[in-house]
């Protein structure tokens, strides 16, 4: 099966370099993408906004003889999301890592912007839960690794269109959630949760990490991903 890799903000393929073999020892092709812009200065990346990545993981999808899977982690599942709602007769499955199915106008978020770039603003912004899984090593060995995205990207708004998207198969690999506090969740945001309910084909895995299992717990996560396919 051909496994495209999305990343979420800041991130490259590279990202996904500890989660690769994985997915290549249980028998897939997997694919991981750099996104349109990442890396690039403001005034090269100023036209590029979410649609252009989710155009970037449409072509991906369109070079496969087959129904391929996607993998989006983070703001990288709205990507994977508007890929989905572009081809959902091409898409075999798309695997949220912990991230939700967007609704149609959704945002990823808004963080700084500087030089007109969205630049990694530090793991100190972020949430205790979401970084205690990642030491001062990988902390230390990951942070260089972060590369600034378009300034548009995380707060343009997602455009769906086409309901059978709800019927593509759906699996969310949440870091602390499981099958009951997820939905949970997801009841006090409407939008969100009219979203995920009309899905079709929904699993909810609690992976029992923070927010980047890629760099604190790679075989975890890649034994989910397979296990999903």
């Amino acid at each position: 099966m051909d496994i495209i890799l999305i990343p979420g903000l800041w991130l490259d393929a590279s990202s996904w370099d500890a989660v690769v073999p994985i997915l290549v020892e249980a028998g897939h092709s997997p694919r991981p993408l750099t996104l349109p812009g990442v890396g690039a200065s403001g005034a090269d990346s100023a036209d590029i906004g979410i649609a252009d990545w989710v155009e970037a993981v449409v072509a991906e999808i369109d070079r496969s003889a087959h129904p391929v899977v996607l993998v989006g982690h983070s703001g990288g599942g709205n990507v994977a999301w508007g890929a989905a709602d572009a081809r959902p007769d091409r898409v075999a499955r798309v695997v949220f890592v912990d991230t939700v199915p967007p609704p149609d106008g959704a945002d990823i978020s808004e963080f700084p912007v500087v030089d007109g770039v969205a630049g990694f603003p530090g793991w100190d912004f972020f949430d205790h839960d979401d970084v205690a899984d990642l030491d001062d090593e990988v902390r230390a060995a990951t942070a260089p690794r972060t590369r600034s995205v378009p300034a548009r990207v995380p707060t343009d708004a997602l455009s769906l269109h086409d309901p059978r998207r709800h019927d593509v198969p759906v699996t969310i690999l949440s870091g602390g959630m499981d099958a009951q506090s997820l939905p949970a969740m997801l009841a006090q945001w409407p939008a969100f949760d009219a979203e995920f309910t009309a899905i079709r084909d929904a699993q909810i895995v609690r992976l029992g990490s923070g927010h980047w299992p890629q760099f604190s717990q790679p075989r975890a996560l890649g034994d989910a991903i397979v296990a999903a396919v």
